[in-house]
């Protein structure tokens, strides 16, 4: 037994390396909510403040090339399960309670794990089974939380808006509109985490704070808002655009502005060398914004798979590991989250483990890695009038389904289709080595998918396309 033990210290200690002999890093992984590239300074942003998240960047890493999905649930799905789209997504609104997610696989390494902000996965839009579950977080690998949109949608006298006076449960506990009155609810669930690294700073701890923030209604946060009433009723937007867009601008400010009171947290519990801070974002803007950068005006891609409706920041910081001010060109998919988080935790993945992604660890200690050669997006929402689309890309140029093919640089409309012959000579390399990792990818999803689509096909054991060596 006692040799038995000493095996499995020794592999502990050969995956997890001399980083981690005294205490695995905790891990916080912050995503925004409908906000993108365009919107923060560190990546060229001209209309926003974004100290904090700037700060990050400059003490860490910023990765130039992270893709999401163009909306909401495929994204937070894809994050948690780290799997394609192709092998789990079915409906809008829904994680499967049987996918594993990364908050299952932090808990089971020893982690103590939290989640607090958007929910939105019981399923509530298709009335699927068990979506009324107040469990359900727990189900999924989380040992507590503060969430909106768990059991409760936005309609009906026990739902609501995320903002002011907002509705939400936690813990089992639902915490009315009446109970938050006047209250904000980006300052309670940011304050759950601060209370939950207070907490838990002697354990190993996962924070999962998927924010409410930037998504509509933009509507006056608590620094602009001056004197006016705080109830439910002023989460009702403005009509006006300028209104709108300085609501936004004023929402982008807070938070990068909940981003600091984070990491100040972490510091003032003595944890900032033992943890590594993630701050990402779900898919692009919302199309109402439109934004300064770079010399142009880039109109917000949520729910698009151009430039603007998939390509995300992200940024990584973890004190005394990643490279101070770095900027990497190397490609991240929303998959390789999962991955990056097991490497982490000194978490060797076994067969209940998703196979998409690939993990980023050793970029963030200044190490080369094993970066990806392409991102697949294989899109269809079911939800609205959003169209089913396709695609492979590496940092500049950009493969469909049906053969359109884009250098995404110098094109961020994709206006430009380059028929074969008609690119450079990089770009006709580039083509020919997705079009033949295109040749292995599952089908395209269906064209018209909405929320009544009858035809949902899904791939779960399809092959191994990012690490076809392990498989």
């Amino acid at each position: 037994m006692i040799k038995k033990l000493c095996g499995i210290l020794a592999c502990t200690w050969m995956i997890a390396g001399p980083a981690f002999a005294e205490r695995r890093p905790n891990v916080i992984l912050i995503m925004a909510d409908d906000v993108s590239w365009e919107c923060f300074g560190c990546y060229g942003a001209k209309d926003y403040s974004t100290p904090n998240i700037d700060a990050l960047a400059a003490q860490g890493v910023q990765f130039a090339n992270c893709y999401s999905t163009p909306l909401c649930t495929p994204s937070r799905v894809k994050l948690m399960t780290g799997q394609y789209s192709f092998r789990n997504y079915t409906h809008f609104g829904y994680l499967n309670p049987k996918d594993k997610t990364f908050g299952q696989m932090m808990q089971a390494a020893g982690y103590k794990t939290a989640i607090a902000g958007k929910w939105q996965l019981n399923g509530l839009y298709h009335q699927a089974d068990g979506c009324t579950d107040p469990s359900r977080p727990n189900k999924a690998g989380f040992d507590e939380y503060c969430l909106w949109q768990l059991t409760k949608a936005k309609g009906g006298n026990e739902g609501g808006e995320r903002f002011w006076s907002p509705p939400l449960e936690h813990n089992g506990t639902l915490l009315t509109k009446q109970d938050n009155h006047e209250k904000y609810g980006p300052d309670i669930m940011s304050d759950f985490i601060c209370d939950f690294i207070e907490r838990n700073k002697d354990n190993p701890f996962f924070v999962y704070y998927p924010s409410v923030l930037v998504h509509d209604p933009f509507v006056p946060t608590p620094d602009s808002i001056g004197d006016a009433p705080r109830t439910h009723l002023t989460n009702k937007a403005p009509k006006g655009n300028a209104e709108q867009k300085a609501n936004f601008v004023a929402m982008v400010s807070y938070l990068d502005k909940i981003v600091g009171k984070i990491v100040k947290k972490v510091k003032d519990v003595g944890q900032l060398e033992n943890t590594i801070i993630l701050f990402t974002a779900d898919n692009g803007t919302n199309k109402r914004i439109t934004s300064s950068w770079n010399g142009q005006q880039i109109a917000g891609g949520k729910g698009t798979t151009k430039d603007m409706g998939t390509h995300v920041p992200l940024v990584a910081y973890w004190k005394g590991q990643t490279p101070s001010g770095a900027t990497l060109d190397d490609l991240v998919d929303f998959t390789d989250f999962y991955a990056t988080l097991a490497e982490a935790a000194g978490v060797k993945l076994g067969v209940e483990d998703p196979i998409d992604g690939r993990s980023f660890l050793p970029q963030l200690q200044g190490r080369k890695g094993n970066p990806r050669d392409w991102v697949l997006c294989h899109y269809q929402p079911y939800w609205g009038s959003f169209s089913g689309r396709q695609y492979l890309r590496d940092a500049s140029f950009k493969l469909y389904r049906d053969g359109s093919f884009y250098h995404v640089p110098e094109d961020l409309l994709e206006a430009k289709d380059l028929p074969p012959g008609q690119s450079s000579e990089r770009g006709e390399t580039a083509r020919r080595k997705l079009s033949e990792v295109m040749n292995t990818a599952p089908p395209a999803p269906p064209e018209q998918g909405g929320n009544k689509a009858t035809d949902r096909p899904i791939y779960p054991d399809w092959k191994n396309l990012t690490n076809p060596n392990d498989a």
